[in-house]
């Protein structure tokens, strides 16, 4: 089979050319690279403590429950784009070992800091801080059962 020859601009009809001008240009969609979404996973003390508090105080919901021999082993969280893990601790690295020590995870968010601040504290929740300005976002931090660090933030612009 004969390669077909690209045709070149001469070789359109002067009709043809207009006609593909005043159209819009479609270009191919790019293709997302690099890593599009991160679900952070945590070693949990008290599982089912846990995911109550994710769920009850910051409003995560329960996507799926792991369960083993009829035991609450862990769950998946969301709220909206954002997944948590949680699973329960087996207790190999030692009962009295630190959790969430040097970890900390950054929540984007498009709703207002200030009401989610507040409905977290409503729920029985406290915050590391209250809702603040700081390198051009409004944020403020909560600190789960575990020890571990949750920094809510909204670009303030």
């Amino acid at each position: 089979m004969a390669k077909r020859k690209p045709r070149t601009a001469k070789s359109r009809s002067t009709s043809s050319a207009k006609k593909k001008a005043s159209r819009p240009v479609k270009r191919a969609a790019k293709r997302a690279r690099g890593p599009q979404d991160v679900s952070p996973s945590y070693t949990s003390n008290d599982v089912v403590a846990s995911i109550k508090w994710y769920r009850d105080v910051l409003g995560f919901t329960v996507k799926e429950k792991w369960e083993h021999e009829g035991a609450l082993t862990g769950g998946t969280l969301v709220h909206g784009k954002a997944t948590i893990n949680l699973s329960q601790d087996d207790w190999k690295l030692g009962r009295d070992r630190k959790k969430g020590q040097g970890v900390r995870i950054f929540i984007t968010t498009a709703d207002d800091i200030d009401a989610y601040a507040k409905a977290i504290t409503s729920r029985g929740g406290s915050l590391d801080g209250e809702p603040r300005d700081d390198w051009g976002f409004r944020a403020f931090s909560v600190t789960d059962p575990d020890g571990f660090k949750i920094t809510f933030m909204r670009p303030l612009k």
